[in-house]
């Protein structure tokens, strides 16, 4: 009888290529200070929430919260059969760019307290932001905070949202430089 020593798959191997896998493959298009500060809020509060499997691109989940938890799934809330998971948020889902994306459910948008909490913590964001000298200080790029998976993803973000900046001109800014750049090329787009 063998045992296997490393029963998780989290050796050197499957480490790096976890790491691998959450950078961006794909083309990664210019985006505005607005979409990289969204893109940034949604993706970590998805992964912030608790989940101990590899998410796969294009696969929907399901994120609920249960007292102050957040807790993303694989089983949607019909296949549960109830609300014993807690409170149905929403549908999310990991783009090819390594971001995330959360389709809040109809009842969640209704929830006054969930909604605040979702706005408190997209004016925390926001605060994180402004209070950086560059934008790029803001980006998760190690988060020693977050469990493997999500810490890979997190690292897979950044180098995303890094490239878009890039190419929209917008890396090494501040996050106030960023946005006067967006109302001017706004206003010149309108002209």
């Amino acid at each position: 009888m063998s045992i296997n020593p490393n029963p998780q798959g989290k050796g050197l191997t499957p480490v790096l290529d976890s790491l691998t896998d959450s950078r961006a493959m794909v083309p990664v298009p210019a985006k505005d200070i607005q979409q990289i500060s969204n893109e940034l809020f949604t993706s970590l509060f998805v992964l912030h929430s608790s989940f101990g499997f590899r998410p796969v691109i294009g696969k929907h989940y399901y994120l609920y919260k249960q007292a102050s938890l957040f807790r993303l799934s694989l089983i949607s809330p019909d296949e549960w059969g109830g609300d014993s998971f807690g409170q149905y948020v929403g549908q999310c889902m990991l783009q090819k760019d390594v971001t995330w994306t959360l389709n809040i459910d109809e009842a969640a948008a209704r929830d006054p307290i969930l909604m605040g909490l979702i706005r408190q913590q997209k004016k925390v964001m926001e605060q994180l932001l402004e209070s950086r000298q560059l934008i790029d200080e803001a980006l998760p790029f190690y988060v020693a905070s977050l469990p493997f998976y999500q810490r890979a993803l997190a690292s897979g973000l950044a180098a995303s949202l890094r490239t878009s900046m890039i190419k929209s001109g917008i890396q090494g800014l501040s996050y106030r430089q960023a946005a006067k750049l967006l109302e001017t090329n706004k206003q010149a787009s309108t002209d």
